[in-house]
């Protein structure tokens, strides 16, 4: 029986994310995965072996990575999500090349991570692929730029749009983004947890607020501009609580395999902003009683994970709209994997294992899968060869 592969993971060493996926790969009784730190990668001194399987985790939550890649001193400033994505994308091309010259085999496609950290882009090919999304005016390669906040102001305007997202493009982890409502001429709010210093730089918070000033969220939007900037209709989202409520559900080689309710009292349902954890039977039984389907529900985001065929998990924001009838595609996340302690869903194949087990059993799954076919191809062809 040939052994399953060497397994790699590219991450920070000190971060969890790491510490969850070599627990998961030791548990599974496979050698213990190597760790290729994100510094090496960004410094280009990542080094492979043949043989090796290497799985991309998250560059986030280290201070050197991120001054690297974004180019800015203060972890907590919200610019430079454009630097960031151009050194990021790049440093992943130079990894897959180092991969494929030391026959190594690397699990995560370089042309899909620069799809998924483009929302304009991501939004644009679930659009052609007819997976549901919220109206956009800035999705699709041909989108017009936003430059500023009167962009915003004219694109609401021509589509009839009173309730926006206003997002970076290439932000994460809601970084930069904006929920703005407007109502007549000079009114205008937004929600969001950027915090503007005196001097107008911008800080991610832990704390969501509300500026309720055209003159403020103008300058906002002004600043986060030259990073590239996506605005998408606000959908009017199911409440579980009375507070507002949509899913992430992990899908894992095209299955979904893992979901989980937030809920929160803001537009943004993110928990490290305050969002919950939610009641998922509740949201099954909301599901049933709309007269819709979870099987369709979980068929919406295994739909959205086909369009970026060469990555094996990704997390789908799923958005269910106000009474749990119909849903959309908010976001995909290459790293929306980070879940403690929630075990896969009845009948996912995943019951009872996380999202980092599930993935070190999928892979193993496909390595069998891939040999057995491989032997079977090769037993037809030695046992059809006439012989001399």
């Amino acid at each position: 029986m040939t052994a399953a592969p060497r397994l790699v993971v590219v991450g920070n060493p000190e971060n969890r994310r790491v510490a969850f996926f070599r627990d998961a790969v030791r548990a599974a009784g496979l050698p213990e995965a190597r760790v290729v730190p994100w510094l090496d990668v960004v410094r280009g001194t990542a080094r492979f072996g043949a043989g090796e399987a290497v799985r991309l985790d998250s560059p986030g939550e280290h201070p050197e990575v991120d001054r690297l890649l974004r180019g800015v001193a203060d972890p907590t400033r919200v610019e430079g999500s454009g630097r960031w994505y151009a050194r990021f994308t790049a440093a992943v091309s130079g990894l897959a090349a180092e991969a494929a010259a030391a026959g190594a085999v690397l699990l995560d496609d370089p042309a899909d991570l620069a799809m998924l950290f483009d929302k304009r882009l991501t939004h644009g090919l679930l659009r052609t692929a007819g997976v549901p999304v919220p109206d956009s005016p800035t999705s699709g390669p041909a989108a017009p730029a936003v430059t500023g906040w009167d962009d915003v102001r004219a694109l609401m305007a021509r589509d009839g749009l009173r309730r926006v997202f206003v997002k970076l493009a290439h932000g994460s982890s809601a970084s930069g983004v904006l929920a703005v409502e407007t109502a007549g001429t000079g009114r205008v709010q937004a929600t969001t947890s950027v915090e503007r210093g005196p001097d107008g730089a911008l800080f991610n918070s832990l704390w969501v607020r509300r500026y309720t000033s055209e003159a403020e969220v103008g300058a906002i939007v002004d600043a986060l501009a030259p990073d590239g900037l996506h605005v998408e209709r606000w959908l009017p989202k199911a409440a579980q609580g009375g507070r507002s409520a949509d899913l992430r559900v992990v899908v894992i080689g095209g299955r979904a395999t893992h979901a989980l309710v937030r809920t929160s009292r803001s537009p943004l349902t993110n928990l490290h902003l305050g969002g919950a954890r939610g009641d998922l039977d509740a949201a099954r039984t909301a599901v049933a009683a709309a007269g819709s389907r979870w099987a369709d529900a979980l068929g919406v985001c295994e739909r959205a994970a086909a369009a970026f065929p060469g990555t094996r998990c990704v997390g789908v924001d799923l958005l269910p709209s106000t009474g749990w009838r119909r849903f959309a595609v908010g976001e995909v996340n290459a790293f929306g994997d980070l879940l403690p302690g929630l075990t896969g869903l009845p009948g996912s194949g995943a019951e009872g294992l996380d999202t980092y087990a599930a993935q070190v059993a999928s892979l193993t799954e496909a390595h069998r899968t891939t040999r057995t076919a491989h032997t079977a191809r090769t037993t037809r062809t030695t046992t059809g060869t006439p012989r001399s």
